[in-house]
C-alpha cells in the first residue's frame, strides 16, 4: 500500500529549495533532495519535478507576506496603517531572507503566483483607505502609489540582504523615504511623519507558515 504523502516533507523540500537558491549556486533535483533526506522522487510526487517546486517556493513567499499585511490592524490613522504594512514587509522578509530572495528569482519561474495580487491588493487598499479619509489628494493613483511604496521597500531590502547596506538603514531611510511620499501625495508635511513614526512602530506577529 503507497504511503501516504507527508505535509513536512513537502515543506521540507520547498525549505531546502528556497536556502540553495538563495545561495546562488546551481540547485539540481539531486542536490534539493539529498539536503532534505529523501529521494529524488519526492520532488516528482510533491511537485510534479523541478519547476513545479520553483514555483511551490514562490508560492510559499507570497502567500507568507500577504498573510503578514492581512493580519496588519487597521486603526484610525490609515497613514499609520499604510507605513505598518511596510513595516510587515520588512519584517517578513528579514525572519526568512532566503524565502524572501526566492520571491523575486526569475531564474525558473518567471510566472507571477496569483498570491502575489493579493499582497499588492493589500497595499492598494490601504492607499485607497488614506485617500478616502483625506489625508492624501484625491488624485493620487492608488495603484501607482503602491507601486512606488513596494518599490522603495524592496530596493532597501534587496540592499540590506546583499550587504550593500547595513540593517540599520531600513530604520534609517524607509520612514523618511515613506513620509516624504506621502508628503508629495498630499500629506501634511508635520501629520505625515507623526503618522509614519506610529506606523513604523507596529510590530505584527509572524503568519503561521503554508503547508
Amino acid at each position: 500500500m503507497p504511503r501516504p504523502p507527508d505535509p513536512a516533507v513537502r515543506q521540507r523540500l520547498v525549505d531546502v529549495a528556497a536556502d540553495l537558491l538563495a545561495t546562488g549556486d546551481d540547485v539540481t533535483l539531486r542536490r534539493v533532495a539529498a539536503e532534505a533526506g529523501t529521494s529524488t522522487m519526492a520532488v516528482y510526487t510533491y511537485f510534479d519535478g523541478m519547476p513545479g517546486l520553483w514555483r511551490a517556493v514562490r508560492d510559499r513567499a507570497f502567500t507568507r507576506l500577504a498573510s503578514r499585511l492581512e493580519d496588519v490592524a487597521a486603526t484610525e490613522d490609515p497613514v499609520a496603517d499604510l507605513v505598518a504594512l511596510g513595516r510587515a514587509f520588512v519584517d517578513t522578509a528579514l525572519s526568512r531572507p532566503a524565502l524572501y530572495t526566492a520571491m523575486f528569482d526569475l531564474r525558473r519561474e518567471a510566472a507571477q503566483p496569483a498570491s502575489a495580487a493579493v499582497t499588492f491588493a493589500v497595499l492598494v487598499a490601504g492607499v485607497e483607505r488614506a485617500v478616502a479619509a483625506g489625508r492624501l489628494a484625491g488624485r493620487t493613483d492608488p495603484v501607482a502609489a503602491a507601486t512606488r511604496l513596494w518599490g522603495a521597500t524592496h530596493g532597501f531590502l534587496a540592499l540590506v540582504l546583499v550587504g550593500a547596506l547595513p540593517p540599520s538603514a531600513l530604520d534609517d531611510h524607509l520612514p523618511p523615504t515613506y513620509a516624504a511620499l506621502l508628503v508629495a501625495w498630499g500629506d501634511g508635511p508635520r501629520r505625515a511623519p507623526r503618522s509614519v513614526a506610529a506606523g513604523w512602530a507596529v510590530r505584527t506577529p509572524s503568519p503561521a507558515e503554508p503547508g
